[in-house]
């Protein structure tokens, strides 16, 4: 009976399937983040540099995709970027962060956490 018990609690393996035949790739320059007290909501876009009213400039945000999350799903994608950013870091060097890929210190942008 004991030995039923040990193979009971055996993790089983579950075989992942990835469909991506309707997956739709888009390119975001830009994202902006709404809440509500049950999801995170994400909108993915690119920035346009425009000429406003009177030459003033100005910058429309095209929002191409929307995704909205439950708040464990948020913490896991963030668990995820910090990975594989980290990851690149290493290999590739830091990724300066700010206008135009730097700010206006030179020095870069904010650093992950190790």
């Amino acid at each position: 009976m004991a030995d039923q018990g040990a193979a009971g609690e055996q993790q089983k393996q579950i075989q992942l399937r990835i469909d991506e035949s309707r997956m739709q790739t888009t390119y975001a320059n830009t994202i902006r983040t709404s809440t509500t007290p049950d999801e995170v909501i994400l909108d993915f876009g690119i920035n346009l540099p425009a000429q406003g009213p009177g030459g003033e400039p100005m910058v429309t945000f095209n929002v191409g995709s929307r995704v909205v999350m439950n708040w464990a799903g948020a913490k896991r994608l963030a668990m995820s970027l910090v990975n594989v950013v980290r990851q690149y870091e290493q290999a590739n060097g830091e990724i300066a962060v700010g206008p135009r890929g730097g700010n206006a210190q030179g020095g870069g942008g904010p650093k992950l956490a190790n």
